[in-house]
């Protein structure tokens, strides 16, 4: 089997044409196990089998711990039906960029759906990263910048922007002519019995408007599919825990609340999310 590092050189060997310097814009080449660029900006394998591109470090909260319990509850198949429409949308064959991958779970349960073709997947965490290079499944994983992506112009035919942040300018120019992006956002009662839980008697905390990005996305993309996914996942009880911890809506929440609730932990979940897919106008 393979190491890690030699794996994701053989990958780089064979699509180190999608990637692009992002520090001069520049067509990057592999040379031994280091992408290097004309101008001589180099950028380094790690033994994991991942790229850094940063010129800095950036600090996130989107640290291991969360990282790890989120990627149980996608596991445990919380999000079996969004995953099962994401798939019916998609170019199963194509170049594939995960927008903000995180720990990589998602796009390792899509491959198990059937999305074929090459995989690649960033995220600003470090962390998410180093855990998505365990995902069984071949596909590229590096730490970039969403406003300064490392890769070439035309190069992916899908982007998947799933509960992530958006930068269209660069969506659109790693696109292909005729690719896609496909964006998920959460609706109004996405989560709700957790809000619930987490901020009791605060509405404000407890409501949730996805107005303005739809209205972005609308305004950036000819929309393709518009659709509204809700139903309501049993929480396995191995899982009830990792709920908890799995989402930034916990950074917030009073100590003695979290005590409460993991004494009695939820038992079922609402998942209400928007899946929408456009193409460059």
């Amino acid at each position: 089997m393979l190491k890690k590092i030699d794996f994701a050189r053989n990958f780089l060997e064979t699509h180190q044409e999608q990637f692009l310097c992002p520090v001069c814009k520049k067509a990057i080449q592999l040379k031994g196990f280091s992408l290097i660029c004309a101008q001589n900006h180099q950028f380094d394998l790690s033994k994991k089998g991942t790229i850094y591109f940063l010129s800095h470090s950036i600090q996130t909260e989107y640290n291991k711990k969360m990282l790890v319990h989120r990627g149980k509850m996608i596991q445990s198949g919380m999000y079996q039906p969004l995953l099962e429409r994401i798939i019916d949308t998609m170019n199963l064959t194509g170049n594939t960029l995960d927008v903000g991958c995180g720990e990589g779970s998602f796009l390792s349960e899509l491959s198990n759906l059937g999305l074929a073709g090459s995989k690649f997947g960033f995220d600003i965490s470090k962390d998410g990263i180093y855990l998505a290079s365990n995902q069984p499944i071949e596909a590229f994983w590096c730490v970039a910048d969403l406003t300064n992506l490392p890769f070439a112009d035309e190069s992916m035919d899908t982007v998947l922007n799933i509960f992530s942040p958006s930068h269209y300018h660069e969506f659109k120019r790693v696109l292909k002519k005729d690719g896609t992006v496909i964006k998920v956002i959460p609706e109004t009662d996405y989560l709700k019995e957790l809000r619930a839980a987490f901020y009791p008697g605060d509405e404000i905390k407890q409501t949730y408007s996805n107005e303005k990005v739809l209205a972005k996305f609308s305004k950036e993309m000819d929309i393709l599919v518009d659709e509204r996914v809700t139903f309501t996942f049993a929480i396995p009880k191995e899982n009830r825990l990792d709920l908890l911890e799995m989402s930034p809506l916990e950074w917030g929440v009073a100590e003695e609340v979290k005590e409460v609730i993991q004494k009695n932990p939820l038992t079922e979940i609402t998942i209400d999310v928007r899946v929408l897919k456009g193409k460059v106008k």
